[in-house]
């Protein structure tokens, strides 16, 4: 888990942690000075970098100022986990530049800094802050409110946005605060309602480098959670007194709270308990939800660190002309901007922070039944996917927030329960909340609540990704429990339904390992906060709506003047309205060619099916799927997509995405500027792009900045494919698309396939890698010298042997093999490593050996075909290939 992120007083009391043990910081030697270049108009930056011995550790730290007069106020800048001083640099030269003296550092045990990890300990890292601030008050550049007291403050993301909240509670020369995307109480993060967040909790442990980087009492807190499944209460009291919640009586600080709304690790909850208590100190505190968060998305630098700034301005250098902002902000997202490929962003806000239970609207929820009964599998396994802990980059949550959707609930795991149709949008600003009752063969049920918007179609997104755990003790004899569901800012449009879903299991989470039956039944409504006094702010007309109308006046009048006159096609047949391909007794010879390309091919595809292209060279594959895009024409027959005969142009084919015999790219142009031109030319809207989608999918990171010709193979290939899929055509072809990529890119690859088709699109493949076509393809179409060999789904064409592997939990004695062979219908029996290899003889059957099996009290745990797809193609072109 990558925790770092860009950029981002308590009350009077005897300095116990200033006394003489202040004399403990010194420098460990003379330090480096350098001053950032700049040019005439930009102030020189000077840093110097030391090493400060504090109570035993080295802290590795850089100091930065501007200017040559005069005392200002101070910063501290903390780092998020895992990342060191050198993340924040940028940030602390850009404050030095506007006034203030910026102290970084790296926290104890990570970068040049010794120690180890306390998670933010008081007698650690909390004290180590103290004495970083000793040496401030000691600076002839800083500020000081009295002697020993500088005028400073505190900001940092994740691990460093702890620390300020921290820092602003155990030291009370603090003046002001700005944490962002961080926790209020880390036991309520990492073990919500005593659910063991485990994939998020592994992560920090392995981003810290393991257990011996921990102080011992950490990493056998970890050792021992993560055995067990589940935290225990020595957990939970070890984790909260390193949490801010500890000392919330104390942080009566100014305090600017930034946090991340695609963010499963500390979520909304976590601003709002801390909001709630740092407003009852009576300290002025503002809210700000980005878009982004630890699962990805737009982090909001410039802008965050703006109001950053702005805020310090006001409480460090009492600029009562600045401006701080609103009380209460939230980014919204809609669409994609198609000239950067990024989701537009806008913002709303209100005069004061709503909470998360603000203007509340009651939904009656329905089920298929009043009361329904779903199971948690032995072993939790396979559990539900919501969030994906540490992708980043965008990640899930914000294909969600662009209308994707990529959640995944497994039949007989979850209990769903739908409202009627929204009349009107819906703006849900806060917790959704509900009350279930919950019953349980075993004594203690762990469910996972969400709520989806489902569209009219019935395909349903889950907001930001985000599920809340319930553990419920006493389950055995029926509870009825109130749920508070995560926090989102989401619009659920006119004609959505929202969903409630209680799931058994969640890959994020530990679940009960041993198998129960839950029941649950409704026992009020769905209650949904809307804030109505969060109003967005009007947007600017861009550019394009004063020259767009003149550019497509000119495109038609060129249209009008060069356009020639087209063959009439076919009428379209209703009949095949939603059949995604049909191709009749299609045939294509070439010019001078003395045999056919393709000849007399027909078959279907269905809608969600993954179908695979197979044959040797000059099968025809290629040839056929040219001819399907409209790049050639057939000499006979006919192609339908939807109903609608293909020609060069159809306008049908504006739903067919393909990616055949490589894409055709403009090498000084960027990836992005490629895939910008080709969609433009298509001359569909740019929100209809998804461009952020396809993006995630190629995987190019920076490169999509540079030109095309300084691409490998791989990464052509990767960008090519991202051109196909742009639109989220209904018919996807790929030629050949896991050429030149390597493996974990194949499998990737594999799973964009089938999660495509999933959606109820279709997927047509062509390609020579066997194994990948078994895995991900659904159904085959085997060609040979332009001809149909066979087409059917890829179980029955690879399970057309005669050859069953039969695997057993325990390896068979001979003398049951040999009984095994002697079997009516067996040809022959044979020990494995697996289990049994049997081929059966032609009357044989699957069945009936199983049940002679049985009789024989063999340990029969599967029994399936023993041939490889590889297999059945040669057997299918006889060698050819």
């Amino acid at each position: 888990m990558d925790l770092r992120l860009p950029g981002l007083r308590g009350p009077r009391r005897p300095r116990r942690l200033v006394s003489a043990v202040a004399a403990v910081a010194v420098l460990a030697g003379a330090g480096t000075w350098t001053a950032v270049a700049s040019d005439d108009d930009t102030p020189a930056v000077h840093h110097t970098d030391r090493v400060m011995a504090v109570d035993g550790v080295r802290l590795d730290t850089s100091y930065f100022t501007s200017g040559s007069a005069g005392r200002r106020p101070a910063v501290l800048l903390g780092h998020g986990f895992g990342g060191s001083k050198d993340d924040v640099r940028q940030q602390a030269e850009k404050l030095a530049r506007d006034g203030y003296a910026v102290l970084t550092w790296s926290a104890r045990g990570f970068g040049k800094s010794t120690g180890k990890i306390g998670l933010n300990d008081p007698k650690g890292e909390v004290a180590d802050v103290s004495r970083l601030i000793d040496w401030l008050a000691k600076q002839p550049q800083v500020q000081l409110d009295r002697t020993g007291d500088p005028r400073v403050g505190v900001a940092g993301a994740s691990y460093g946005g702890a620390i300020s909240l921290l820092a602003a509670g155990y030291d009370d020369r603090v003046d002001a605060i700005a944490p962002a995307i961080t926790y209020w109480n880390l036991a309520d993060a990492l073990f919500p309602d005593g659910v063991f967040k485990k994939l998020w909790a592994g992560i920090f442990f392995n981003t810290g480098g393991g257990s011996a980087r921990f102080e011992p009492a950490l990493a056998a807190m970890y050792d021992r959670v993560a055995e067990s499944g589940t935290p225990d209460t020595a957990a939970r009291e070890l984790l909260e007194q390193r949490s801010p919640s500890a000392v919330a009586d104390r942080i009566k600080v100014p305090t600017l709270l930034i946090q991340g709304q695609t963010d499963s690790l500390f979520t909304l909850a976590q601003s709002d308990a801390a909001e709630k208590a740092i407003r009852a100190n009576g300290a002025p505190v503002d809210v700000d939800w980005i878009a982004g968060g630890h699962d990805g998305g737009d982090m909001e630098g410039d802008r965050v660190q703006t109001r950053v700034r702005a805020w310090f301005d006001r409480y460090l250098k009492d600029d009562k002309a600045a401006d701080t902002g609103p009380a209460f902000r939230v980014t919204r997202t809609g669409g994609v901007d198609s000239t950067d490929g990024a989701a537009q962003l806008r913002g709303a806000s209100a005069d004061s922070y709503p909470g998360l239970e603000n203007g509340e609207r009651a939904f009656p929820l329905t089920g298929r039944r009043e009361e329904q009964s779903f199971a948690n599998p032995p072993g939790a396994s396979p559990p539900a996917v919501s969030a994906l802990p540490g992708l980043g980059g965008g990640g899930l949550s914000q294909l969600s927030s662009l209308g994707v959707g990529v959640s995944l609930d497994f039949p007989g795991q979850y209990a769903a329960f739908d409202s009627a149709p929204v009349t009107g949008d819906l703006r849900v600003t806060g917790s959704p909340t509900v009350t279930v009752h919950v019953k349980s063969t075993s004594d203690t049920a762990v469910l996972f609540a969400k709520v989806y918007d489902v569209s009219g179609a019935g395909s349903q997104v889950l907001p930001s990704q985000l599920v809340t755990p319930v553990r419920v003790e006493g389950a055995e004899a029926g509870k009825d429990v109130t749920i508070t569901l995560p926090a989102i800012d989401h619009k659920v449009e006119e004609g959505h339904r929202l969903r409630l879903v209680l799931a058994s299991t969640d890959l994020g989470y530990a679940s009960p390992m041993t198998p129960a039956t839950y029941t649950v039944s409704m026992k009020g409504d769905l209650k949904v906060p809307t804030a109505p006094a969060v109003t967005t702010a009007a947007a600017p007309l861009p550019s394009w709506v004063w020259w767009l109308p003149l550019a497509g006046a000119a495109i038609a009048l060129a249209l009008l003047l060069t356009a020639r006159r087209r063959t009439a096609t076919p009428a379209p047949d209703p009949a095949l309205a939603e059949v995604p391909l049909q191709i009749t007794d299609l045939s294509k010879k070439y010019a001078n060619g003395d045999r056919y390309s393709v000849r007399d091919l027909s078959f279907r595809v269905e809608k969600g099916q993954v179908l695979g292209l197979l044959g040797p060279n000059g099968a025809g594959k290629t040839t056929t799927l040219r001819m399907l895009m409209g790049l050639i024409s057939p000499d006979g027959g006919e192609i339908r997509v939807f109903g609608h005969a293909i020609r060069p142009g159809a306008p049908v084919l504006s739903r067919v995405g393909s990616f055949v015999e490589g894409a055709g790219f403009l090498p000084h142009l960027s990836g992005r500027e490629n895939l910008e031109l080709y969609w433009q030319a298509t001359g569909r809207p740019a929100g209809d792009a998804h461009l952020a989608e396809a993006l995630e999918i190629a995987g190019l990171g920076d490169a999509l900045a540079r030109a095309v010709r300084t691409y490998s193979q791989g990464m052509r290939q990767r960008l090519a494919i991202a051109q196909a899929m742009l639109g989220l055509p209904d018919l996807l072809i790929l030629d050949e698309p896991t050429n030149g990529l390597d493996p974990p890119q194949i499998r990737e690859m594999r799973e964009v396939m089938i999660r495509y088709a999933a959606a109820g699109r279709t997927v047509i493949v062509s390609s020579h890698l066997l194994s990948e076509v078994e895995q991900s393809c659904t159904h085959l179409v085997v060609m040979d010298r332009g001809r149909l060999v066979q087409a059917g789904p890829v179980a029955e064409i690879v399970g057309s042997g005669d050859t069953l592997l039969v695997g057993t939990a325990t390896p068979v004695e001979e003398p049951v093999v040999e009984k095994i062979a002697a079997l009516p219908g067996v040809a022959s029996a044979a020990p494995t490593a697996e289990g049994l290899l049997v081929r059966l003889d032609a009357d044989g059957s699957a069945q009936r050996l199983v049940a002679e099996l049985v009789r024989l009290d063999v340990p029969v745990q599967a029994v399936g075909p023993h041939r490889r797809l590889e297999d059945a193609f040669l057997t299918l072109i006889g060698g050819s290939a």
